[in-house]
């Protein structure tokens, strides 16, 4: 069973910065894409990043040029990087990775279960 732990959420000023983390526990034979997504209060669910399997990244238009999103394969270990936050980056943020368990497994899709980043002053 894999289950994946997001960390890093807190409270930061304005301007400030943090890293999230997001690890997995259990076997993970590949993984195809690995992102973070986040949800304020009242809102849908929206993507903020991914990185493919190739290293390819993606950003949304509103956290491009300040979030940095990256992977550590050996660790099963997807990072978020935020600068400059603002008080709209303030909301849950969940991992998800689309990955198999086995050879012959088909992907599937997991979720953490989020940690909470909130930027005020």
């Amino acid at each position: 069973q894999v289950q994946l732990v997001e960390s890093g959420g807190g409270l930061v000023q304005p301007g400030g910065h943090l890293r999230l983390s997001c690890v997995a526990s259990g076997s993970i034979f590949s993984i195809n894409v690995m992102h973070w997504y986040r949800q304020a209060p009242g809102k849908q669910r929206e993507l903020v990043a991914f990185i493919t399997s190739g290293g390819n990244t993606y950003y949304a238009d509103s956290v491009k040029g300040r979030f940095t999103i990256s992977r550590d394969n050996a660790k099963n270990t997807v990072y978020l990087q935020m600068n400059s936050l603002k008080p709209e980056d303030t909301a849950v943020y969940y991992c998800n990775w689309i990955a198999t368990t086995t050879p012959t497994s088909n992907v599937r899709s997991y979720w953490g279960q989020g940690t909470q980043v909130t930027v005020s002053s």
